[in-house]
C-alpha cells in the first residue's frame, strides 16, 4: 500500500480522467487539428479539472476507438509529448493507454507519472477478441526501465469483457495482490461511465482489508458518489463531468462543480465561472 498511501497520505483521492482526442494513426485522427488540436483541447479540459481541486488525473487515449492491445511507436509518442507538455507539477499524475499496459508504463516513466491504470492480469473474451495479460513481463520492464515508484492500479473488471474463468471477483482480487503485487485493486462497471456493483465493491474491500486500496473504477456520478465513498478507497471519474454526460465531449465545468459538491469537496457554487 505504500505506494500509493505516499501519494495520497490519508484522503480518499478523488482522480479525474484527462481525455485525449484520437491520436495518430488512429481511426479518428484529425489529420488536419495534429498533435496540437490535442494539448489544445486537453489544456482547457485541465484547466477546469485542476482549478476544481481534484486530487489527481489520468491521462487515457480515450479517444482511440477502437482500442487496441499493441499500442503503435506513433501512438506512445504523441502521447509522451502531450502529457510532458500538460501534465500537472503540483500533485500527482497518472497514465492509462488502452489497452497496453507496457505503452502505459514507458509513458508514464517518460514523463514522471506516479502511477498507471490497466488490465494487467487474467484473461477475458472482449469486443478486441481474446484477452491475455502478462503481468510477469510488464512488472519486469518497470524494474529493467528504472521505473519502480510507479504505482500499478490493477482493473480486474475491464470494460468491454468478461472473464474466461470462474473465479470470483474477491478472488482475483485477493491474487492480483498476493501473486501479481497490485499496488491498487479497481472495480468497474460493465462499460466506461457504467457503475459498478457497490455491494461487489464492498466484498472485494472487505477481502483486502488493509493491504492495497480498493478504488471504483467507473460510473461515479454527483448522484452517487457519496455512496461510493462509503466504501471505496478512492474514485476515478471521468463521464459525469462531460458535457451532457457522454464519454467523448469536452469536459463540463458546471458538471464538475456538481460533482466535487457532492463529494463534499466544495460547496456547489464556488468555483469559478
Amino acid at each position: 500500500m505504500a505506494r500509493v498511501t505516499d501519494l495520497f497520505k490519508d484522503r480518499q483521492p478523488l482522480i479525474a480522467m484527462a481525455h485525449l482526442l484520437p491520436l495518430p494513426g488512429t481511426p479518428q485522427y484529425d489529420a488536419a487539428g495534429g498533435i496540437e488540436a490535442i494539448i489544445e483541447q486537453l489544456r482547457v479540459d485541465l484547466d477546469i479539472l485542476l482549478d476544481a481541486g481534484f486530487d489527481s488525473v489520468l491521462f487515457c487515449n480515450e479517444g482511440d476507438r477502437p482500442y487496441s492491445f499493441n499500442a503503435g511507436y506513433d501512438g506512445v509518442a504523441a502521447m509522451t509529448r502531450v502529457v510532458t507538455e500538460l501534465a500537472p507539477r503540483d500533485r500527482p499524475f497518472g497514465v492509462d493507454f488502452l489497452w497496453d499496459s507496457r505503452a502505459a508504463l514507458n509513458v508514464a516513466m517518460a514523463t514522471g507519472a506516479s502511477f498507471i491504470r490497466g488490465v494487467m492480469v487474467g484473461a477475458y473474451e472482449s469486443d478486441m477478441g481474446l484477452w491475455s495479460t502478462d503481468v510477469a513481463t510488464l512488472l519486469r520492464e518497470r524494474r529493467r526501465i528504472g521505473a519502480d515508484d510507479v504505482a500499478m492500479f490493477m482493473n480486474i473488471t475491464p470494460e468491454y469483457s468478461s472473464s474466461v474463468g470462474t473465479r470470483s471477483v474477491t478472488d482475483v482480487a485477493s491474487s492480483a495482490v498476493v501473486s501479481s503485487l497490485a499496488d491498487a485493486i479497481l472495480i468497474s462497471g460493465p462499460v466506461q461511465g457504467s457503475e459498478p456493483d457497490l455491494e461487489m465493491l464492498a466484498r472485494t474491500k472487505a477481502a483486502l482489508g488493509e493491504r492495497v486500496p480498493v478504488l471504483a473504477n467507473t460510473g461515479a456520478k454527483a448522484s452517487n458518489v457519496a455512496s461510493y465513498l462509503e466504501v471505496a478507497d478512492g474514485i476515478i471519474v471521468g463521464t459525469d463531468l462531460k458535457k451532457d454526460g457522454y464519454t467523448w465531449n469536452p469536459v463540463d465545468a458546471a458538471r464538475v462543480e456538481r460533482f466535487m459538491g457532492a463529494a463534499g469537496r466544495r460547496p456547489v457554487g464556488t468555483m469559478a465561472s
